[in-house]
């Protein structure tokens, strides 16, 4: 039964750890979530419909919101409603007097919020629990972060070659393309792709300077979430 809103909630505290089969529980609760946040976010027809790097950052993001569905169900399994509605309004605040970057950036103000309010219910072992769920999510994710890189003012006639001969050095340097459009009329070609996890975005802008043939080579614009 949960509690009403003049009832006292119940204190759990340190002892939780030692509760193994809630925390084996709420494990595969996170770990179901995330595995049904994967099927819908890497949807086979997702990847011919990547135009821009928000739109290759976004299966993370629908990731990282069924992690945030799965927790708050935790919570209010464990305390009932009067937590939801103060789910509620934490997640109205936050709405509107906060202005975030991205919604990459939006899902993890949202995970840290729910770990203090989990810590604020006495419930360290599932606030501890959730934050390292949420860690490893964010290490893996942001392991290989999504680049848009923009190539301009290509020598008239040359934007086919270009393409290749920057396609083949982003390839030498371990870079997994996503997408690849060319402006024969602009003589543009914008890239989005995955960086390796320990390319730098000055590595890479030196090498690409430094590989890519001069009778091909453009001026280079990065945006990398």
């Amino acid at each position: 039964m949960f509690p009403m809103a003049g009832d006292q909630l119940p204190s759990i505290g340190w002892a939780g750890f030692l509760d193994w089969q809630y925390m084996l529980q709420s494990f595969l609760a996170l770990v179901l979530a995330t595995v049904l946040g994967a099927v819908i976010a890497f949807h086979p027809t997702t990847a011919r419909t990547i135009d821009t790097r928000e739109e290759a950052e976004l299966p993370k993001v629908y990731i990282m919101y069924a992690l945030v569905g799965a927790v708050i169900g935790e919570i209010v399994l464990k305390y009932g409603m009067v937590v939801g509605f103060v789910i509620f309004g934490l997640g109205g605040l936050m709405r509107f007097r906060t202005d975030t970057a991205s919604t990459r950036d939006t899902s993890r103000l949202i995970i840290v919020t729910l770990a203090g309010l989990i810590a604020g219910l006495n419930l360290p072992h599932f606030a501890v629990m959730s934050t390292a769920f949420a860690w490893v999510m964010i290490y893996i994710f942001d392991g290989h972060p999504v680049c848009s890189l923009e190539v301009r003012q290509i020598p008239e006639g040359r934007v086919k070659q270009a393409a290749e001969a920057y396609r083949g050095v982003l390839a030498e340097l371990g870079c997994k393309l996503i997408k690849e459009s060319k402006s024969f009329s602009k003589n543009r070609i914008d890239y989005v792709f995955r960086a390796p996890r320990r390319a730098s975005q000055e590595a890479l802008h030196r090498a690409l300077c430094d590989r890519v043939p001069m009778d091909v080579r453009g001026e280079i614009e990065w945006e990398i979430e």
